[in-house]
């Protein structure tokens, strides 16, 4: 292949030792008689030949013991072993009676040695405070020797076992630390995956209700004035064609700009087309105009009072523009056909601002919600995104029509 266009990096030595080491690791877990065995064995055959080469002999203090009483405690030092994983309590307590037997006796089989291991697993699998009558088993064996064969001082042959013992439970603490902090980070892997998967899922819900609502505000309000507008035309084709030729040019401009948003809106779930999406910046309060005179061409008459000059942030623009558009649609859809609507927008310092929409229909906006719409619970979601308050509802008793007041506080500083 050739180098030059084989961009594959080579995979490190210590990645693939690493995921071999997790593969043994695994397989032994799953079968940990395939190692215990072979180990166990190893050592019961390395304890027999101590024996039956006269090995021992050269440690021993007495040397006419029994045949019969070395090969039994050769294999009870030794084949315990099997048992140091599971459970290391049981395999040296076993071991114990064996290794006080070949003190007493003084045949001093160096298959004594074998309880270091289990010393050494009981540091890396058992509270730590275990390790004192697991050392006072080992050193027991070591005083009787001491007692029953004194051969030199006792500091020499205690210090030394002692100095065994030691370097045992270091080592065993050393791996344990070593594994528990790898089973920490790996765990700890485990949550943050957990938690990017979360907060994906959580972003994708996120993304799909914004998308749900855009769709909602720009279809539905764009799909209510073609209808008005289309009723006005019937009417008007018999006495006025002028006028309905009027209404079928408003239609065929509403119906230009909702493609034009909708194509706009689609654009941005392509991933392909993501960088090539149309940059047309979302309604704002400049668009407010187009919008109340798109509504009175549909045939509702809609007035604006406006208090204070805006001076809001784009987000904030999209969000008013959208509550206005929402509840203009409502009226469109509900409020009959001698419904009026009003607008008043109050202007504040930072950013806040307070708009009202009030209407004389007779139809409610909980028409639509009643049959799963998403306009008020889309109003609502986009005024919560900052902190802002919605309120919408019947106008107070004599008044008829539907209320819709929005309030957006002051813009925090970040």
């Amino acid at each position: 292949m050739d180098p030059v266009t084989d961009n594959r990096a080579p995979e490190p030595l210590t990645e693939y030792a690493q995921r071999l080491t997790h593969r043994v690791r695994a397989f032994d877990r799953r079968r940990p008689l395939l190692w215990d065995l072979p180990f166990t064995g190893f050592w019961v055959t390395a304890a027999l030949i101590d024996y039956t080469g006269g090995g021992w002999r050269n440690n021993a203090h007495q040397l006419d013991v029994p045949g019969w009483l070395l090969l039994t405690l050769s294999l009870g030092l030794s084949v315990p072993l099997l048992w140091r994983r599971t459970h290391p309590g049981a395999a040296l307590a076993a071991m114990a009676p064996f290794a006080l037997a070949n003190s007493w006796t003084g045949a001093a089989l160096q298959a004594a040695l074998l309880q270091l291991v289990l010393v050494y697993h009981f540091a890396l699998r058992r509270p730590l405070r275990d390790l004192w009558w697991a050392t006072a088993l080992v050193i027991g064996p070591v005083l009787l020797s001491a007692f029953r064969h004194g051969e030199g001082t006792w500091d020499q042959q205690i210090g030394s076992h002692l100095m065994s013992i030691t370097v045992a439970v270091l080592i065993g603490v050393t791996v344990r630390t070593r594994r528990d902090y790898t089973e920490a980070l790996e765990d700890r892997a485990r949550r943050l995956e957990t938690e990017r998967d979360q907060q994906a899922q959580l972003a994708t819900a996120a993304e799909r209700a914004r998308i749900a609502r855009e769709m909602h505000d720009i279809i539905g309000h764009n799909l209510s004035v073609i209808t008005g507008l289309a009723d006005g035309g019937r009417y008007a084709a018999a006495k006025s064609p002028e006028r309905a030729a009027q209404a079928l040019d408003a239609i065929a401009a509403t119906s230009r700009q909702a493609l034009t948003e909708l194509r706009g809106l689609l654009d941005i779930l392509r991933e392909e087309e993501r960088q090539q999406a149309d940059l047309t910046p979302q309604p704002g309060l400049t668009d407010l105009a187009p919008l109340v005179d798109g509504v009175r061409s549909a045939g509702l008459p809609v007035s604006t009072t406006t208090h204070g000059s805006p001076s809001l942030p784009p987000g904030r623009q999209l969000t008013v523009y959208r509550v206005i558009q929402e509840a203009l649609t409502n009226t469109l859809k509900h409020g009959g056909p001698d419904a009026t609507a009003r607008i008043e927008l109050s202007y504040e310092e930072k950013a806040a601002v307070t708009v009202t929409i009030t209407d004389t229909g007779k139809g409610s906006a909980t028409e639509g919600t009643s049959r799963g719409g998403r306009g008020l619970p889309g109003m609502r979601e986009r005024t919560a995104l900052y902190g802002g308050t919605l309120e919408a509802g019947p106008r107070p008793h004599p008044e008829q029509g539907w209320r819709v007041r929005l309030r957006l506080p002051e813009e925090t500083p970040q």
